[in-house]
């Protein structure tokens, strides 16, 4: 984990709430559905880019260190088009973790 200073722990309801959300889920929260969007990334990025996102067990970046790469001037229209890039976003930059279900899945004998 960093060593930043962070605006609100990483792990605290602000964050992860005590590492029971992940990812998007912690993008998300920030937003409300129904007043935010529109909703410009610039805009975004300006107002959470120090915020910690705790993306798996061991790691924690900044919402600026995914924002980085996405176009201040990006609308998204609604929650779908959000989750839609910041996926395609993780992706392409390595932030994304996740496995898939299978990595997870155990066999009974």
């Amino acid at each position: 984990m960093s060593s930043r200073d962070w605006p609100h722990d990483p792990d605290g309801e602000q964050g992860s709430e005590g590492r029971r959300k992940y990812g998007h889920a912690v993008f998300v929260k920030k937003v409300d559905e129904e007043e935010d969007f529109p909703l410009r990334a610039g805009d975004y990025r300006e107002e959470f880019g120090d915020h910690p996102i705790r993306l798996d067990a061991d790691t924690v970046v900044a919402v600026e260190d995914v924002f980085q790469h996405i176009d201040d001037d990006t609308e998204f229209e609604d929650i779908v088009a959000f989750h839609k890039e910041i996926g395609a976003t993780m992706r392409a930059h390595d932030y994304w973790t996740y496995e898939g279900a299978e990595a997870f899945t155990r066999t009974r004998g």
